[in-house]
């Protein structure tokens, strides 16, 4: 009986992000109607569906009474993000103007709603509005997560929310809150998000968009989500100075730990930005890279002194954070600046952003830690432990970053290795693990120009990739173990 209650529960919290997510749909609806669209009914009929399905399943299941555990919750994001994955996909099915088969419109559904980024379709240019708002829109949803927007209306099911926040949530958010109650939390987080993508959007008209590439580019760019209104991304523009400039600073801004914005708006001061260690690491690092890219496409004569500095800022931090917009030619750059700024994408941003990608945190856990193995070994006898902040990082926390870091490379070169085996070179391959890996979405060899290439065995490959690493790999493997299902 219990177990039916927990199961009960758990469809119960499914239906109900159904059809929040229902309710997304009828935006792009409102966008075809203003642009005037002689066919919107993709969207229509979504909205129907996942209504339908969504309010179905939740007065189904109405009745129940277990608590929201832990494994609970694990459960339910990985539940959630195939059904919204399968969902997401469904406007790009049922729109014949498209033309895409079951496998493309997955791969394209899945890439936006992961702030992936990585795209099966061409002339982008002549889709419709609505298909190109849409687009944009599910990387807003999928940056902080619907699931956080959800947990802020959770007390009006009945159900706790902290569970579900922590398997949501990366890094240090999953032990501590901002506020004292989470749903508060995933508000101020959410609030943060729009004010973020808000300025961000007026920037962007300020320098010279339209106000619809403005609201498109601005999901997309807070997001870190890598889609654009155009088939040539912000090179559309003509290389302008000011639209790469607003692109660079807010995907800087995106990847930047939610949190420490909460603490500088309520303690009226930049101080809490400046003290974190985590922040100063990912400073240093993109200071070091950026630097390095501006010197070097100088150097090889791809750019002049001013379009080296700018293409070289905005595109290596767009590539890094895991954005994937683009601009001035990339990725057929010189090639090992190409391949060092894909390698970056592996580093990503700060814990608790919108950012894919390892983190800044774990490296800097995992150079802590190498630093203090140096000096165990010149002083065997000394008691040395890795501190970040001031803290000392507990052996769990090592143990937890270290194994991370294990299954990542470890997926990766198995990633890798399926696509080399599906036929594609090992260029390829590997621009496109870590495009998908890293939710990047910018390729690498044959992908370059775009996904649709990849056999439809390698699309699904990716997008197994993709969903491991919107998750971090932990939340998938765990719902696969034994012990998960024990009751």
């Amino acid at each position: 009986m219990q177990k039916y209650q927990r199961i009960t529960t758990v469809l119960h919290l499914c239906s109900f992000l159904v059809l929040l997510f229902s309710l997304t749909t009828l935006v792009p609806v409102a966008v075809g109607w203003l642009y005037d669209e002689s066919d919107i009914s993709a969207f229509l009929i979504t909205f129907a569906i996942t209504l339908v399905l969504g309010l179905t399943g939740f007065l189904a299941t109405q009745q129940r009474t277990a608590t929201l555990r832990t494994r609970d919750g694990f459960l339910v994001v990985v539940l959630f993000w195939v059904i919204f994955s399968a969902a997401s996909a469904t406007p790009f099915i049922l729109d014949s103007r498209l033309g895409l088969t079951l496998t493309d419109a997955l791969f394209e559904g899945i890439s936006g709603i992961t702030t992936t980024g990585a795209s099966v379709l061409s002339d982008i240019d002549t889709l419709p509005p609505s298909i190109l708002y849409y687009r944009a829109q599910l990387n807003f949803l999928g940056g902080l997560g619907i699931i956080v927007l959800a947990i802020a209306v959770l007390p009006l099911l009945g159900i706790g929310g902290a569970k579900l926040y922590q398997s949501e949530m990366p890094g240090p958010l999953k032990e501590s809150k901002l506020t004292p109650r989470i749903a508060d939390t995933a508000k101020h987080l959410w609030f943060i998000y729009l004010a973020l993508a808000a300025l961000c959007t007026l920037s962007y008209r300020l320098a010279g968009m339209t106000w619809f590439d403005a609201v498109c580019h601005s999901l997309s760019t807070v997001s870190l989500g890598g889609f654009s209104s155009h088939g040539d991304s912000l090179g559309f523009y003509n290389n302008s100075i000011a639209i790469e400039l607003v692109g660079g600073v807010f995907t800087l801004l995106a990847a930047v730990n939610f949190a420490l914005y909460f603490l500088v708006i309520s303690g009226r001061s930049l101080k809490p930005i400046f003290r974190d260690s985590e922040f100063r690491f990912f400073i240093t690092v993109t200071g070091i890279l950026v630097s390095f890219t501006v010197v070097e496409l100088y150097r090889s004569g791809t750019f002049d002194s001013q379009g080296a500095l700018v293409h070289g800022f905005f595109q290596t931090l767009s590539i890094m954070t895991d954005n994937g917009l683009t601009t001035a030619g990339y990725p057929n750059w010189p090639d090992h600046v190409a391949i060092l700024l894909i390698g970056s994408s592996f580093f990503g941003g700060c814990v608790g952003s919108t950012c894919g990608g390892i983190k800044a945190m774990r490296f800097l856990v995992l150079y802590r830690q190498g630093k203090e193995e140096i000096k165990q070994l010149v002083h065997p006898n000394a008691l040395s432990l890795p501190k970040v902040g001031g803290h000392v990082v507990s052996e769990r926390v090592i143990r937890s970053v270290w194994g991370l870091f294990f299954l990542y490379v470890f997926l990766a070169c198995v990633f890798t290795w399926g696509l080399v085996a599906c036929g594609h070179d090992l260029k390829t391959a590997f621009g496109t693990v870590a495009a998908c890996l890293n939710n990047m979405g910018v390729g690498y060899g044959d992908t370059a120009a775009g996904f649709g290439g990849l056999t439809d065995q390698a699309k699904w490959l990716m997008y197994a990739a993709m969903l491991c690493g919107r998750l971090e790999i932990f939340p998938l493997l765990i719902i696969f173990t034994r012990i998960f299902w024990r009751y």
